[in-house]
Formats: structure tokens, C-alpha cells, sequence
């Protein structure tokens, strides 16, 4: 097992990294704020995972939630829901709720634990790639509205987060590329040597060979507790981990939270982002092929949906989280290993880029 930690003083917490880790009750248990618990998963993970997890807690107070799976679930009624479950179970400030699932129940929690009495403590136990290498940690806590994704959330940090990498095994293989999708991403804005070795261990990976998805987990998170520990509510280098996000959110709130798993739409906005940065002459053609064939070598989609153009795309970034004096403001790679946040793109190349796509 691996251990790292993102350091932000008194809010800082570890991330246990491991092979059936879920089977050690320690790791979470050192954790727990009192004998009162309550998890919260959906159904899908609960088949899997729910009865491991309780049986960790086994003398405690502890209780489970168990929510429909999807991403349409990231709600405000889901958030509702959760809220009465906690009045209804009588739960105090002193109360832990772990995170059982993918990102959609770790946001959905991690808002919720935001805002039950003012805040309460919580654990990430991510079962997804996506989850275990991006969502769960940082701090970042939401839920959708259908004029945006993660629109209405807070900056709330966990406690712990606890990976099993054991819990891949059972990932369907498409909700497996578009965890990699976030993998990607964390080579083109950070990491040139980590792209590198992407490409070089395709196969292993699709193969779900453990110990080279143990690398791949540690990497992504050693990067994002580093930036999330220099900027913690992403008012300068964090906002980098948004790359392909402001495209990916448009597509996935126009075609329908879920029909688009989160992972492919960012994929999808990494290669318009890194298409942007081909006619700015910040990437070579053959950079953006490298993109785009390791996007490929996972099943991920590297176009645009059909029905989507120019128009329908604007539509939804003039929501976008990072518009500033009404100005759509992108990640864009200047390398294999760097990116900017630039609002200095120009809405005749993003209509041309758009409506080819």
C-alpha cells in the first residue's frame, strides 16, 4: 500500500493506495469521527461492495443509503433525499458519511456533508478509475443542474481516501476508458514523461495489469495533490485540471447527464481544445495526433456528437464555471506536458473548429 497526502494544514488528509485495502479496516476506521456512520453508495456498487464495507464498520452505529445509479442522479432531489435520511437518522455534527462509488456519489456526498449542520465529516471510497484518480480528491463537491454540470456544489474536503485498485476488476470497459480519459489528461497539461509511458503501456493497462494501475492511480493523484495543495479553490493553476472539461460539460449537458459518460466527453473536449491549440501553432499536427490516437487506443470518442455545433456548444460554455467578464476562458495544451487558461480564442476559429467536428 501506498500513502500520500494533500497538504493543506489543518484540512490536510491522506490517500491510502492498495490491493485490497477494503479489507483492512484500519484505514478507514482511524478515520471515523464517532461510532455513527452512514454510508452511501447506488445499487450497483452496493451488489459489489456494500456488504465488504459495513463488515469493516461491524460494532458501529452504521447505517447505508443506497441511491439509483447515474449520472441524472447527481441532483438536487438525490441531494434532498440524502438530507432526509440523515434527519431521519437522527445524524449529529460528529456523524461520518462515506462516499461508496464513482464520482457521481462522491460529489453528490461531499456536497452534502458540506451542508448537513454546517458540515460534517467524510471518507471517499472511489470505485471508478475516473473517481480514484481525479474526482475524490481535491475537494471539489456538486451537483448538476440541467443548465450546467456542477453548477451548484462547495469546496469541502474529505477526511481519507481510500483506493482499492482491486475494485477496477469489475468496471465495465467502457466506464474504464473514461477514467482514462482524466489519466490522459493529467499527461498532456503536467506530465510529458507520463504520456509517454502511456503509450508505451497501453495493452497492460486494457489488461487491467495491477500493478501498473497502481502506478497510474499514484501518479494522478501525486499530481493533483500537488496542484490542489498550491491552489485549493482553483484560482490559478488548478483551473488546468479543467482541460477538455468546458467542451466535455457542454456536450454531456446537451446530449443528457449519462448518455455521455463524463470521461468521454472530456475526452471528446481534450482533442477540440488540442485542435484550438494546432491553429494557434502551439502544438504540432503530429502532437495532436498523439493525442488523439492514445484517446483512440482506449475506445474513447474523439468527435464531436452529430446534432452538437457551433451554436449549441456556445450555448452551454456561456455557462461555463470559468467565464469571467462574459468571456469563455479555455485550457489549452502548448504542449505535450503544459497547458494555459486563455480567454483569447476566437469565436470565428471555435465556430470553424465546431461545426467540423
Amino acid at each position: 500500500m501506498n500513502t500520500l497526502n494533500v497538504e493543506l494544514g489543518e484540512r490536510s488528509y491522506p490517500i491510502y493506495i492498495g490491493v485490497n485495502i477494503l479489507r483492512q479496516p484500519q484505514q478507514l476506521r482511524q478515520h471515523l469521527s464517532s461510532n455513527k456512520v452512514i454510508v452511501i453508495t447506488n445499487e450497483v456498487v452496493d451488489v459489489l461492495y456494500g456488504a465488504q464495507v459495513m463488515d469493516l464498520l461491524t460494532g458501529l452505529d452504521a447505517d447505508k443509503l443506497v441511491l439509483p445509479d447515474g449520472e441524472q442522479y447527481k441532483s438536487i432531489a438525490s441531494f434532498e433525499r440524502i438530507m432526509t435520511h440523515l434527519l431521519e437518522c437522527n445524524a449529529a455534527r460528529d456523524t461520518t458519511l462515506i462516499a461508496l462509488g464513482g464520482g457521481v456519489i462522491g460529489d453528490l456526498t461531499g456536497f452534502v456533508a458540506a451542508c448537513y449542520q454546517r458540515g460534517v465529516p467524510f471518507i471517499q471510497i472511489p470505485t471508478t478509475l475516473l473517481s480514484q484518480v481525479d474526482s475524490s480528491v481535491g475537494g471539489k463537491t456538486a451537483v448538476n443542474h440541467p443548465l450546467g454540470k456542477n453548477m451548484i456544489g462547495a469546496f469541502y474536503q474529505p477526511k481519507a481516501v481510500i483506493i482499492d485498485t482491486m475494485t477496477l476488476c469489475s468496471l465495465p470497459k467502457r466506464e474504464f476508458a473514461a477514467g482514462m480519459a482524466e489519466v490522459i489528461k493529467y499527461g498532456v497539461i503536467y506530465d510529458a514523461e507520463f504520456f509517454d509511458w502511456l503509450e508505451q503501456h497501453q495493452q497492460g493497462l486494457l489488461d487491467k495489469d495491477q500493478a501498473l494501475l497502481q502506478d497510474v492511480v499514484h501518479r494522478c493523484c501525486e499530481i493533483k495533490a500537488r496542484i490542489v495543495a498550491e491552489d485549493e479553490q482553483e484560482k490559478g493553476l488548478r483551473a488546468l485540471l479543467n482541460l477538455g472539461h468546458t467542451f466535455g460539460h457542454a456536450i454531456e449537458a446537451e446530449m443528457g447527464y449519462g448518455n455521455w459518460l463524463h470521461g468521454e466527453a472530456v475526452a471528446t473536449g481534450i482533442v477540440l481544445a488540442s485542435v484550438v491549440a494546432q491553429h494557434k501553432n502551439w502544438l504540432s499536427a503530429s502532437e495532436v495526433c498523439r493525442i488523439v490516437d492514445l484517446l483512440k487506443a482506449f475506445g474513447l470518442p474523439v468527435r464531436a456528437p452529430e446534432k452538437m455545433n457551433f451554436d449549441s456548444f456556445m450555448r452551454h460554455m456561456r455557462h461555463d464555471k470559468k467565464v469571467q467578464a462574459n468571456r469563455i476562458r479555455f485550457v489549452i495544451p502548448d504542449a505535450i506536458g503544459s497547458a494555459v487558461v486563455t480567454d483569447d480564442v476566437d469565436e470565428a476559429l471555435l465556430k470553424e473548429i465546431l461545426d467540423a467536428s
